[in-house]
């Protein structure tokens, strides 16, 4: 900010980092700090004639310039802070989770912190919990019916709670002493015990009675997510990644308080499930190799490698896949009755050997639930049953998920946003029928007490999955204290996420991220654009096209209005009216366009500018030009670095490390595969996660030179460029953007040239469930240098080895400084390292 002869800045390049107003005089070149605030950050400064206005710690402040004296302003707002006000809230359309009762009578909803449950056909709904302000979640039905378990913080940490089914008692509490973040909580079938995982790596259960926990494992490499009891409860399994193989399936006997591997590690093996009759133990394992090649070079993929695969636990039981053979005088055995108190039997001795698999097709599965007989489970969005007495498997229609009762005479399933509990299905296709009633679902909502629950929540979060367990050092608990005295002054949704984002930017590490939740929502009215950049006319006011975005007619994406196949439109056109309606009596033009996209409109059009002689066109505005810009600064690059090489170079601009800058980068390789270089250009590529995909392609070497009859000879391996490269880089080449130019450096695949990049490399994964719906990124996965000494890249990024800027004013008229001295550097680099391919040699005489 310029005032005088100074420049007003922000700063944090004090000790404690905290964010100031620094001057800089430009008489004296001194640089004095001239704000002193300790606690929170200067934000939002903005310059007046003789003062600047900013915020901070919630308040307004005005700097006073001529003597840079502070004023903390007092400000009232009339408002009735309609955003801050509680009442019923509807919660129909907000169910994140289900469950069904033991007897199929009644399902266990969950909906923004709050567990409900909902009669089968008759009856009320019931909230059990009512605690606005608490977030109960993962809840599960007892198997007698007669309590609900749940993970609750009503205690300011995530422990498992217990209450009556119909909310007639005060819940309470099981566990204490919680240190980390709890997943989902399984009853064992005789509603003694508690099960479940956490982000310390741990599988454990509880005693209801004894409230005694006792640790079944604790694994090194990753989370156990996928865990089962057995039928008669005296056995658990799970599934979990391994430090030293794949992942494999666990057995352990509550009894001996021991466990064994049930596979070997050689196929990656996970969701056990038990038989209903505790005789098999079921898994799904990746073991189909059936490559498919790459249409871009020779290489290959996996995909669809996992069937259902069972193992049978004693080893006297049959194989129910032998053969059959039909005897006189032999009557079939009946079925054994079903008794979940039985116990089963395991021959830990051999487990790996006594494998079995479903005669199922390789594709993916999940949800794998047996019941009656049979073993339900998803394939690909649709529900099937297997029975292996027949064997057969039974396709029961399409579903989004399904939960079986305590019972096994119900099943609760989940269907086009829909609810509904119907019998056990054996055949046909299922459906809902008479759908839940979740009209009762509601809650009387306080948003105070929610968003003081939201905020605790995201700092327990970022305790317990921030990368480093120190926290860079960070006072957390301080941090807390310091952050939540703004709570009281949240009167928006938006205010808490921008008060939350300030207490995670304590960590000051990138990918902390927090926004949604239930943010009231802004009808919006769509404004056509017609893929031209256009010009008032001084004089008429009509409107002139100055370029046409040409865009590609082949693709949708990239369809371009005024360049479409047809239409009678170029660059020095005026257009004169659209819809009937003149463009010179209208403001701006964009006003004739609003609610037109996707629409035809009829555009009167003329080489000059009057109506007298105008032609009629008609045309579809888009919604978004952005692809059609993009598109046309990478085709002019493309022919920048063409022409100015005569044709020997490359480029690629890869916007992102997601498909579409995948895509972006096969499309633009493998045609330019034969060029002597390359600059590859990574300036605003916004991350993801694909980098390694492209460097192992661009690190390929050459091992031999190869040749057909009649065709000249070629590099191999395939898909490789045989030549040097460079790559660009900017302060907006983020996350995996910054990824990709340390690599490409420590394989010495080229200089970089630009500016340094961002410096956001600690990783994030999917949100954990907050209670309105928003979202919190948490920082999980870092790097270290390979010498093990320091941590890259995080908060500074990666320097270039040639520092160019864009000046922005010869940017914005065409000048792309960063781009013209890769093409200097390139062909500097082709002098010297210009490959060529050797003349053949003498064909050998044999």
């Amino acid at each position: 900010m310029w005032a005088g002869d100074k420049i007003y800045f922000l700063s944090d390049r004090e000790e404690d980092k905290r964010f100031n107003i620094w001057s800089y005089d430009l008489k004296t070149k001194a640089t004095k700090q001239v704000t002193q605030f300790k606690d929170f950050d200067v934000k939002f400064p903005s310059k007046g004639n003789n003062a600047i206005v900013f915020e901070n710690g919630g308040y307004i402040w005005r700097l006073d310039l001529p003597t840079e004296k502070l004023e903390k302003l007092s400000i009232k707002i009339q408002e009735d802070l309609l955003t801050a006000r509680g009442g019923l809230k509807d919660l129909s359309k907000n169910v994140g989770s289900y469950e069904i009762a033991p007897d199929g009578k009644r399902a266990l909803l969950g909906a923004r912190g709050e567990v409900f449950t909902v009669p089968a056909s008759n009856g009320l709904t019931r909230n059990i919990t009512n605690t606005p302000g608490v977030h109960e979640r993962n809840a599960k039905w007892s198997p007698d019916g007669k309590t609900v378990a749940f993970i609750s913080d009503a205690s300011g940490e995530d422990e498992i709670w217990i209450q009556a089914q119909d909310g007639s008692d005060a819940p309470k509490q099981l566990t204490t002493g919680a240190d980390t973040y709890k997943y989902d909580i399984f009853w064992s079938p005789d509603g003694k015990k508690i099960l479940w995982g956490d982000k310390k790596f741990r599988l454990q259960y509880l005693d209801v009675a004894t409230k005694k926990v006792t640790q079944v494992t604790q694994a090194k490499a990753w989370e156990i997510r996928e865990y089962v009891w057995s039928p008669d409860s005296k056995w658990i399994s799970w599934a979990q990644d391994e430090t030293n193989s794949l992942d494999k399936v666990h057995l352990y006997s509550v009894d001996q308080n021991k466990s064994w591997p049930v596979t070997d590690g050689w196929f990656a093996s996970g969701q056990p499930a038990f038989s209903s009759d505790g005789k098999y133990l079921f898994f799904v394992s990746n073991r189909d190799f059936t490559p498919i090649y790459s249409a871009t070079e020779w290489n290959h993929a996996y995909r669809d490698m996992s069937r259902i695969y069972f193992v049978t636990l004693a080893k006297d039981t049959a194989n129910p896949f032998k053969p059959k053979q039909d005897e006189v005088g032999e009557t079939p055995a009946a079925a054994p009755k079903l008794d979940l108190g039985t116990p089963i039997k395991v021959d830990v001795d051999g487990l790996k050997d006594r494998i079995l698999s479903l005669t199922v097709p390789a594709s993916n599965y999940r949800n794998l639930q047996s019941a009656g007989g049979l073993l339900y489970y998803l394939r690909q969005g649709n529900l099937y049953a297997y029975d292996l007495s027949g064997p057969k498997e039974i396709a029961l229609g399409a579903v989004n998920g399904f939960e079986i009762s305590h019972d096994q005479k119900k099943m609760l399933i989940s269907k086009g946003g829909q609810y509904g509990i119907i019998d056990l299905p054996k055949s046909g296709t299922v459906e809902i029928g008479k759908a839940l009633d979740v009209s009762g679902l509601e809650m009387r909502l306080d948003r105070q007490a929610e968003w003081k629950q939201i905020y605790n929540e995201c700092w327990r979060q970022m305790r317990d999955f921030f990368y480093d367990p120190d926290l860079h050092g960070v006072d957390w608990p301080g941090v807390k204290k310091k952050y939540e005295v703004l709570l009281a002054h949240v009167k928006h949704r938006n205010d808490l996420t921008y008060v939350i984002g300030e207490m995670i930017s304590e960590l000051n590490a990138g990918h902390a991220y927090v926004g949604g939740g239930d943010v009231p929502s802004v009808q919006r009215i769509p404004t056509g654009l017609l893929g031209a950049q256009l010009k008032k006319h001084p004089e008429t006011k009509y409107y002139q096209i100055t370029k046409i975005l040409k865009g590609a007619s082949w693709d949708r994406n990239l369809r371009a209005p005024l360049a479409e196949i047809g239409v009678d439109v170029k660059a020095g056109d005026y257009i004169i009216a659209i819809n009937g309606l003149p463009t010179n009596e209208v403001g701006n033009i964009y006003e004739l366009l609003l609610n037109t996209v996707g629409k035809p409109i009829t555009l009167k059009v003329n080489s000059v500018p009057n109506a007298k002689g105008a032609r009629s066109v008609v045309v579809t505005p888009i919604s978004d030009e952005s692809k059609l810009y993009y598109h046309d600064w990478v085709q002019t690059n493309i022919k920048k670095v063409n022409d100015a090489t005569e044709g020997k170079v490359g480029y690629i601009h890869v916007p992102d490390m997601q498909a579409n800058g995948l895509n972006e980068f096969i499309k633009h390789f493998y045609p330019q595969i034969t060029k002597k270089a390359l600059i590859i250009d990574m300036r605003g590529n916004g991350g993801g996660n694909v980098s390694p995909m492209l460097i192992e392609r661009l690190r390929r070497e050459i091992a031999m030179f190869a040749i057909a009859r009649n065709a000249p000879p070629h590099v191999e391996p395939n898909g490789m460029l045989y030549g040097p490269m460079v790559c660009l880089l900017n302060e907006f080449s983020a996350s995996d953007g910054d990824l990709f130019p340390y690599r490409f450096r420590h394989y010495k695949l080229g200089p970089l040239i630009g500016k340094r990049s961002w410096g956001g490399v600690i990783g994030i994964r999917g949100t954990l469930p907050l209670v309105d719906g928003g979202y919190l990124m948490k920082p999980e996965f870092s790097r270290f240098d390979v010498e093990g000494k320091k941590w890259i890249i995080e908060n500074h990024g990666v320097d270039p080895d040639i520092v160019q800027d864009n000046d922005p004013a010869k940017e914005f008229a065409g000048t792309d400084e960063q781009l013209n001295k890769g093409i200097e550097v390139i062909l500097e680099k082709l002098k010297k390292e210009e490959k060529k391919i050797p003349e053949v040699p003498p064909f050998p005489k044999r």
